[in-house]
Protein backbone atom coordinates (compact mmCIF):
# COMPACT_ATOMS: atom_id res chain seq x y z
CA UNK A 1 0.00 0.00 0.00
CA UNK A 2 1.43 3.12 -1.06
CA UNK A 3 2.12 5.98 2.07
CA UNK A 4 -0.53 8.93 1.85
CA UNK A 5 1.30 12.55 0.28
CA UNK A 6 0.07 13.81 3.78
CA UNK A 7 2.34 11.21 5.87
CA UNK A 8 5.32 11.53 2.55
CA UNK A 9 4.93 15.53 3.67
CA UNK A 10 5.42 14.88 7.19
CA UNK A 11 8.22 12.38 6.91
CA UNK A 12 10.23 14.87 4.59
CA UNK A 13 9.70 17.40 7.61
CA UNK A 14 10.98 15.01 10.15
CA UNK A 15 14.27 13.62 7.99
CA UNK A 16 14.94 17.48 7.28
CA UNK A 17 14.67 18.61 10.70
CA UNK A 18 16.49 15.74 12.12
CA UNK A 19 19.45 16.93 9.31
CA UNK A 20 19.05 20.76 9.93
CA UNK A 21 19.36 19.98 13.88
CA UNK A 22 22.54 17.55 13.23
CA UNK A 23 24.06 19.48 10.53
CA UNK A 24 22.34 23.59 9.96
CA UNK A 25 19.99 24.40 8.19
CA UNK A 26 22.66 25.91 5.49
CA UNK A 27 25.16 22.88 5.44
CA UNK A 28 21.96 20.06 4.75
CA UNK A 29 21.08 19.95 1.16
CA UNK A 30 17.81 18.95 -0.73
CA UNK A 31 19.97 16.02 -2.07
CA UNK A 32 21.04 14.67 1.49
CA UNK A 33 17.43 14.78 2.64
CA UNK A 34 15.71 12.93 -0.42
CA UNK A 35 18.82 9.89 0.18
CA UNK A 36 18.34 9.65 3.86
CA UNK A 37 14.28 9.17 3.02
CA UNK A 38 15.57 7.01 0.25
CA UNK A 39 13.61 8.73 -2.46
CA UNK A 40 14.59 10.69 -5.82
CA UNK A 41 15.14 14.74 -5.58
CA UNK A 42 11.96 15.09 -8.28
CA UNK A 43 9.97 12.97 -5.92
CA UNK A 44 11.02 15.26 -2.74
CA UNK A 45 10.35 18.45 -5.12
CA UNK A 46 6.81 17.29 -5.40
CA UNK A 47 6.19 18.20 -1.94
CA UNK A 48 9.13 21.21 -1.61
CA UNK A 49 10.48 23.36 -3.91
CA UNK A 50 13.37 24.34 -1.26
CA UNK A 51 14.91 23.61 1.62
CA UNK A 52 12.54 27.35 2.79
CA UNK A 53 9.42 25.52 1.84
CA UNK A 54 10.08 23.40 3.99
CA UNK A 55 11.29 25.16 7.17
CA UNK A 56 8.10 27.96 6.23
CA UNK A 57 5.85 24.36 6.49
CA UNK A 58 7.45 24.22 10.31
CA UNK A 59 6.21 27.64 10.86
CA UNK A 60 3.04 27.60 9.36
CA UNK A 61 2.25 24.62 11.49
CA UNK A 62 3.44 26.49 14.56
CA UNK A 63 1.89 29.73 13.67
CA UNK A 64 -1.54 27.73 13.14
CA UNK A 65 -1.24 26.78 16.93
CA UNK A 66 -0.46 29.94 18.18
CA UNK A 67 -3.50 31.62 16.30
CA UNK A 68 -5.79 29.20 18.21
CA UNK A 69 -4.31 29.85 21.31
CA UNK A 70 -4.51 34.03 20.51
CA UNK A 71 -7.82 33.32 19.54
CA UNK A 72 -8.89 31.89 22.92
CA UNK A 73 -7.23 34.32 25.15
CA UNK A 74 -9.13 37.07 23.57
CA UNK A 75 -12.26 35.33 24.26
CA UNK A 76 -11.05 35.42 28.07
CA UNK A 77 -11.30 37.85 31.04
CA UNK A 78 -7.31 39.43 31.70
CA UNK A 79 -7.15 37.77 34.71
CA UNK A 80 -3.84 35.59 36.69
CA UNK A 81 -5.99 32.39 35.71
CA UNK A 82 -6.02 32.91 32.27
CA UNK A 83 -2.24 33.62 32.03
CA UNK A 84 -1.74 30.93 33.51
CA UNK A 85 -4.03 28.72 31.06
CA UNK A 86 -2.71 30.14 28.23
CA UNK A 87 1.36 29.87 29.01
CA UNK A 88 0.08 26.01 30.00
CA UNK A 89 -2.01 26.00 26.98
CA UNK A 90 1.19 27.37 24.83
CA UNK A 91 4.02 24.87 26.94
CA UNK A 92 1.37 21.61 26.13
CA UNK A 93 1.65 22.86 22.48
CA UNK A 94 5.44 23.37 22.60
CA UNK A 95 6.38 20.07 23.90
CA UNK A 96 3.85 18.09 21.91
CA UNK A 97 5.11 15.35 19.42
CA UNK A 98 7.62 16.68 17.50
CA UNK A 99 7.66 20.17 18.66
CA UNK A 100 10.32 20.03 21.05
CA UNK A 101 12.63 19.23 17.79
CA UNK A 102 11.37 21.97 16.32
CA UNK A 103 12.34 24.27 19.09
CA UNK A 104 15.91 23.19 18.99
CA UNK A 105 15.33 23.92 14.89
CA UNK A 106 14.56 27.29 16.00
CA UNK A 107 17.39 27.75 18.75
CA UNK A 108 20.19 26.44 16.74
CA UNK A 109 19.39 28.25 12.97
CA UNK A 110 18.30 31.46 14.08
CA UNK A 111 19.99 33.32 11.14
CA UNK A 112 17.72 31.57 9.03
CA UNK A 113 15.08 32.32 10.27
CA UNK A 114 15.23 35.92 10.16
CA UNK A 115 16.11 36.30 6.76
CA UNK A 116 12.68 34.20 5.83
CA UNK A 117 9.30 35.65 5.96
CA UNK A 118 7.98 32.76 8.39
CA UNK A 119 10.57 33.83 10.29
CA UNK A 120 8.84 37.60 10.63
CA UNK A 121 5.65 35.96 11.21
CA UNK A 122 6.56 33.92 14.29
CA UNK A 123 7.83 37.17 15.97
CA UNK A 124 4.61 38.90 15.22
CA UNK A 125 2.87 35.83 16.73
CA UNK A 126 5.18 36.02 19.55
CA UNK A 127 4.48 40.03 20.52
CA UNK A 128 0.33 38.89 20.12
CA UNK A 129 0.82 36.41 22.55
CA UNK A 130 3.52 38.29 24.74
CA UNK A 131 0.41 40.95 24.61
CA UNK A 132 -2.33 38.46 25.94
CA UNK A 133 -0.29 37.34 28.74
CA UNK A 134 0.14 41.46 29.72
CA UNK A 135 -3.41 42.55 28.85
CA UNK A 136 -4.96 44.43 31.38
CA UNK A 137 -1.10 45.81 32.72
CA UNK A 138 0.52 47.90 30.19
CA UNK A 139 3.30 48.68 32.14
CA UNK A 140 6.65 48.13 30.81
CA UNK A 141 7.48 45.68 33.71
CA UNK A 142 4.62 43.78 32.71
CA UNK A 143 5.70 43.76 28.89
CA UNK A 144 8.76 42.22 30.20
CA UNK A 145 7.39 40.09 32.53
CA UNK A 146 5.32 38.38 29.53
CA UNK A 147 7.60 38.32 26.99
CA UNK A 148 10.17 36.71 29.64
CA UNK A 149 7.29 34.23 30.33
CA UNK A 150 7.14 32.89 26.66
CA UNK A 151 11.05 32.57 26.97
CA UNK A 152 10.80 30.40 30.03
CA UNK A 153 8.87 27.71 27.87
CA UNK A 154 11.71 28.26 24.87
CA UNK A 155 14.57 28.57 27.01
CA UNK A 156 14.04 25.40 29.02
CA UNK A 157 15.30 23.54 25.59
CA UNK A 158 18.85 24.92 26.15
CA UNK A 159 19.05 26.61 29.21
CA UNK A 160 18.59 23.70 31.48
CA UNK A 161 21.39 21.19 31.08
CA UNK A 162 20.57 18.59 33.56
CA UNK A 163 21.49 15.28 32.24
CA UNK A 164 18.47 13.11 31.99
CA UNK A 165 15.67 15.57 32.36
CA UNK A 166 12.88 14.87 30.71
CA UNK A 167 10.52 16.77 28.67
CA UNK A 168 7.86 16.83 31.32
CA UNK A 169 10.30 17.88 34.29
CA UNK A 170 12.03 20.42 31.34
CA UNK A 171 7.69 21.39 31.13
CA UNK A 172 7.36 21.75 34.71
CA UNK A 173 10.23 23.75 35.45
CA UNK A 174 9.45 26.35 32.91
CA UNK A 175 6.44 26.80 33.89
CA UNK A 176 6.91 27.44 37.40
CA UNK A 177 9.23 30.01 36.69
CA UNK A 178 6.58 31.41 34.34
CA UNK A 179 4.05 31.44 36.88
CA UNK A 180 6.97 33.30 38.93
CA UNK A 181 6.64 36.15 36.17
CA UNK A 182 3.01 36.05 35.53
CA UNK A 183 1.93 36.54 38.94
CA UNK A 184 3.24 39.93 38.95
CA UNK A 185 1.13 41.20 36.08
CA UNK A 186 -1.61 43.07 37.09
CA UNK A 187 -5.39 41.63 36.16
CA UNK A 188 -7.37 43.96 34.39
CA UNK A 189 -9.30 46.47 36.44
Amino acid sequence: MRESTGGTRKRIQAVALELFTEQGYEKTSLREIAERLGVTKAALYYHFKSKDEIVNSFVEDRLGRMDELIAWAQSQPATLATRRALITRYADAMFASEQPSVMRFFEQNQTVLKSLAAGQQMRDRMMRLANELCRGDDSPAAQLRAALTLFAVHSSWFAVRAPHITDEERKKIALEVADELLSRIADAD
